[in-house]
C-alpha cells in the first residue's frame, strides 16, 4: 500500500493549472466541438435547430445548458454510423455494444482519439500510483465494448509491462498473478471478489501476493467494498470512471494520495450535474445525474450525454480539476419498492456490515398480491454455513434493511459457493416481475 512519506505525484501541467486556465481551455475547446458536431453530424444539426440554438450561442461555459441532451437511444436511432463526424477512411477503430437491449450502440475513434484516450488512461494509472516499469494485469473485458482496450492503450503509453487476460479464467489468473508478479491489477470490484475466493481456494494468502494497486471500475461499488478488498490483499483500491459513449475508461480517476472521489480530466471532458427528472443544471455540490460533453473527440463528438450515473461535483483536492463523488448508484439501477428508492449498493453496504456474510449477492424482484417484493440472496461465509446460523443471520439482515432503508424484504442466506461468481460486471438485480 501507499507510503505517504515517500510518494511523490507525477502530473501533467494542466492537472495543477489554475481554475481560470482550465475554464479558458474548456471554453475554447467546447466552441470547437459544438461547431464540429453541428457541421458534420445530421442528428446534432437537427437537435440544435429544434432547440433553437447554434454553436455561436455559446459565449460562456454556462451557455451549454441551452443545448439539447444526447441519450443512448439517439445513438441507437443513428445505427450504425450516423453519429460519426469524420469520413469512414479517418476511423481507426469501431466498437459495438452487445445490443442485448435493442440495436447496438456504436462508438468510433480516429487515430487522434486513440492517442488522446491513451494519454488520459496513462494519466489515470499514474494518478493511482502506477509508474513506468511496473507490471499491470488487465482483466477488463476485451470483447465487444471498450474497457480492456482503453486500459491497454494507457498502460502501454505509461510504459507498463501489460499482462492481459479476459474475465472468466479465474484459476489461471491467480496462477499468472503468482508467477508473473504484477504490481497493478485493473478489474471490476465484483470480479476481484471471485479472484479473492480463488486465492483462498488454492490455499494462498492474498496479502502475500505482488499486487500493490487495484484500479477498479465499470460498476458502482461502495467504500465498504473498497475496505474489504484493501484488507484482503493489503493493496490500495482506487476508483476509475469512464463510459464508452464518452471515450471509455479514463474520463475520471481517483488519486491514490487522497482516495476522496474521482478527479475529472476536465481538459477533455466537461461535466454537468442535472436534476434527473427536470434536466435542470444543478450547482456544484448538489446530488444529481452526471452529464458529459467531450471537448477533443473527432470521430464521435458527444454533446451533453446523460450517463444515468448519480453523483455530485466537488472542488479538486489532489488536482485543480473538479472531483466527482464515487458513483454508488445509477438512475436505471434504482428499484422503487413500495414507494421507497433502493439501490443495490445500499444492500451491499449492509451485507458488508453483517457478521457471517460474504459479499456475493443478488436481488430478485417479484410481485406478490399486486405489490413489489424484494428478495436478497446472499452467501454465507464458511464458518456460518449451518442452517440455524444462516436463518439467524437472515433475520438480522432483514432488520438492518428495514431500519436503514425503510423497506420490508425477504432474505435468503444460502450456503457458501452457491451464488454464481461475477465474470465482469456483476448482475445485481434479477427482475422477475410480470412485464
Amino acid at each position: 500500500m501507499l507510503d505517504p512519506a515517500t510518494y511523490t505525484p507525477m502530473t501533467d501541467a494542466i492537472e495543477t493549472a489554475s481554475r481560470d486556465e482550465i475554464s479558458a481551455l474548456q471554453l475554447h475547446r467546447l466552441k470547437t466541438t459544438l461547431a464540429h458536431a453541428y457541421t458534420n453530424v445530421a442528428h446534432y444539426q437537427q437537435a440544435f435547430d429544434k432547440a433553437g440554438v447554434k454553436p455561436d450561442d455559446l459565449n460562456k461555459l454556462s451557455d451549454l445548458a441551452k443545448f439539447p441532451f444526447t441519450v443512448k437511444t439517439d445513438l441507437r436511432d443513428n445505427y450504425p454510423f450516423g453519429m460519426f463526424a469524420v469520413p469512414q477512411d479517418q476511423i481507426a477503430r469501431i466498437h459495438a455494444s452487445s445490443g442485448t437491449t435493442g440495436k447496438p450502440t456504436v462508438v468510433g475513434y480516429t487515430q487522434a482519439d486513440v492517442d488522446m484516450w491513451a494519454d488520459v488512461m496513462a494519466r489515470s494509472i499514474r494518478a493511482a500510483g502506477g509508474r513506468p516499469g511496473m507490471k499491470c494485469h488487465i482483466s477488463y473485458g476485451y470483447g465487444l465494448f471498450t474497457g480492456g482496450l482503453g486500459a491497454h492503450y494507457g498502460a502501454e503509453r505509461l510504459g507498463l509491462s501489460v499482462i492481459p487476460i479476459s474475465g472468466g479464467m479465474t484459476e489461471r489468473q491467480v496462477q499468472l498473478i503468482q508467477d508473473f508478479e504484477p504490481d497493478i491489477i485493473m478489474i471490476t470490484p465484483s470480479y476481484m471478489l471471485a479472484v479473492l475466493d480463488e486465492f483462498r481456494r488454492q490455499g494462498l494468502d492474498p496479502r502475500k501476493s505482488s499486487l500493490k494497486i487495484g484500479i477498479f471500475g465499470a460498476e458502482p461499488w461502495t467504500n465498504s467494498m473498497r475496505e474489504e478488498i484493501e484488507q484482503a490483499f493489503d493493496m490500495d483500491a482506487i476508483d476509475i470512471y469512464g463510459l464508452s459513449e464518452v471515450i471509455g475508461p479514463g474520463v475520471a480517476q481517483e488519486c491514490v494520495e487522497t482516495t476522496d472521489g474521482l478527479h475529472i480530466w476536465e481538459d477533455h471532458f466537461y461535466p454537468e450535474i442535472v436534476d434527473p427528472e427536470t434536466g435542470e443544471v444543478l450547482p456544484d455540490g448538489e446530488q444529481g445525474e452526471l452529464v458529459f460533453t467531450s471537448l477533443t473527440k473527432q470521430a464521435l463528438p458527444i454533446i451533453r450525454y446523460r450517463t444515468r450515473d448519480l453523483t455530485r461535483l466537488l472542488p479538486g483536492t489532489a488536482r485543480s480539476m473538479r472531483r466527482m463523488e464515487k458513483v454508488t448508484g445509477r438512475s436505471d439501477d434504482m428499484m422503487i419498492i413500495r414507494g421507497v428508492n433502493v439501490f443495490p449498493t445500499q444492500i451491499e453496504e449492509l451485507i458488508l456490515r453483517s457478521e457471517g456474510l460474504s459479499p456475493h449477492f443478488y436481488i430478485e424482484l417479484t410481485k406478490a398480491d399486486r405489490m413489489d417484493a424484494m428478495t436478497v440472496n446472499v452467501e454465507a461465509l464458511p464458518g456460518s454455513a449451518a442452517e440455524e446460523v444462516r436463518i439467524g443471520i437472515a433475520a438480522e439482515l432483514q432488520t438492518l434493511i428495514k431500519n436503514n432503508i425503510g423497506v420490508t424484504s425477504i432474505v435468503h442466506v444460502v450456503e457458501p459457493e452457491t451464488i454464481e461468481r461475477s465474470m465482469g460486471k456483476a448482475q445485481r438485480i434479477v427482475d422477475n416481475r410480470p412485464k
